[in-house]
């Protein structure tokens, strides 16, 4: 099948209605308190942690901080600003899971449809026992476990027989449409049986191929225009348009000697359109983008006026999926106790010191690979994001200002 693509997205003929703004007090939060933000991130870039951050905090809808520190850019001294572009990886994800529910809720899904309902290149699949042995799926992955991380699908890196064979057929090769990874994924054997374990991994991307196929239409069209051009999303894309390069902030990496350039603006893949527009990673924004996104689901499901989703598919996202047999979602030996995941966030459902201990119980979120995060905590009424390009993956603004955020409410409220 064949599509038009509709790249006509003409959000600057439209009036977008910011973001409130209000004094902290007023909505219940110490002014004095979240003032401390701003030496605690300047602390990290004099220790080169970053390069430069944003933070964005948002009570019952309305901002009461947001500040950017350091730069985009270390050579030029280009300052971190308030429209900065960001490339946010895996940050993504939450999007693609909303889409997936709006189909949902339209009759065009089920959370408990197999995939190959849509994705027919996938019938038969089987599970990979070992070295040239499959046996029968016990059951076929379903929306639900795309939306969990519960698909049975291997991670494409990695030095593992099964991986090196998926990325040999081409899987995931972002020189390529995504649909074409579903027709490389003809024949290919799952690495876990559905349901059986958490594994972070490619179905956010396979479950943009379903939204593709149930929606008739390529998912970045989808997403677009139901939902990044609706929630005034203006600066959030898969490629970044020339009239916008200089914003890009610069990707660094974090070494022993300090950080070293990953990617400048001018040099970066984001300024061509590319052929990969999958649903796990790839979208470029703004901190106050994504908020709007965020303070959508803080919303359950509304946003200035406009509904996206009923508040009921919402706490579905926002509460654990998954089953008693996996008790926590983790990362190899990296347990994330006391952690759960939605339908598109992890989700804290207990407290464990063992991990991420200033979190709130309820409280959900992700994060994308260049150290940007994101958490919402219902009880709270909060919004936070922070946004860096810094890697590997570090949780040093979000471990830093968290427990300082959860102070602006009142410790005693955290509880």
């Amino acid at each position: 099948m064949k599509w038009q693509l509709l790249w006509c997205f003409p959000l600057g003929v439209f009036a977008v209605e910011p973001l409130p703004k209000s004094d902290p007090a007023k909505v219940g939060m110490s002014g004095e308190a979240l003032a401390k933000i701003g030496p605690a991130v300047e602390s990290l870039i004099a220790t080169r942690k970053l390069a430069g951050g944003s933070v964005l905090v948002l009570r019952k809808g309305q901002i009461v901080y947001q500040e950017s520190f350091g730069h985009r850019d270390i050579e030029s001294e280009k300052p971190m600003e308030k429209d900065t572009l960001f490339r946010i990886y895996s940050m993504t994800k939450g999007l693609t899971s909303v889409a997936a529910l709006m189909l949902c809720e339209e009759g065009k899904l089920s959370l408990d449809d197999p995939i190959d309902l849509y994705l027919k290149e996938l019938k038969g699949q089987e599970h990979w026992e070992s070295l040239g042995k499959t046996t029968p799926l016990r059951r076929k992955t379903t929306v639900r476990d795309l939306l969990r991380h519960t698909s049975g699908f291997p991670p494409t890196r990695g030095g593992q027989v099964l991986n090196l064979r998926y990325r040999k057929a081409g899987v995931m090769n972002r020189k390529l449409p995504l649909m074409n990874t579903v027709e490389a994924l003809k024949g290919m054997p799952l690495l876990d049986e559905p349901g059986s374990r958490w594994l972070y991994g490619m179905s956010s991307d396979m479950l943009a191929a379903v939204v593709t196929r149930a929606a008739g239409e390529p998912f970045e069209n989808f997403l677009h225009r139901r939902l990044i051009e609706p929630l005034g999303m203006r600066d959030t894309a898969y490629s970044v348009p020339g009239d916008k390069a200089d914003r890009l902030a610069t990707s660094y990496r974090r070494e022993l000697k300090g950080l070293k350039v990953l990617e400048t603006a001018a040099e970066s893949k984001y300024l061509k359109d590319p052929a990969f527009k999958g649903g796990g990673s790839g979208l470029v924004s703004t901190i106050t983008d994504y908020g709007r996104f965020l303070q959508m689901i803080a919303n359950g499901g509304e946003f200035q006026g406009k509904r996206y989703l009923r508040e009921g598919t919402v706490n579905l996202m926002r509460t654990n999926q998954l089953p008693l047999s996996i008790p926590q979602i983790s990362f190899g030996k990296e347990q994330r106790f006391g952690t759960g995941f939605g339908l598109g966030f992890c989700v804290r459902f207990g407290h464990d010191d063992r991990w991420d201990k200033d979190a709130a119980i309820g409280e959900y979120g992700w994060g994308g690979a260049a150290s940007t995060h994101y958490w919402i905590s219902p009880k709270h009424e909060l919004v936070v994001v922070t946004m860096e390009q810094t890697m590997p993956y570090n949780w040093n603004m979000e471990k830093t200002l968290k427990p300082l955020i959860y102070a602006a409410v009142g410790k005693s409220e955290k509880e």
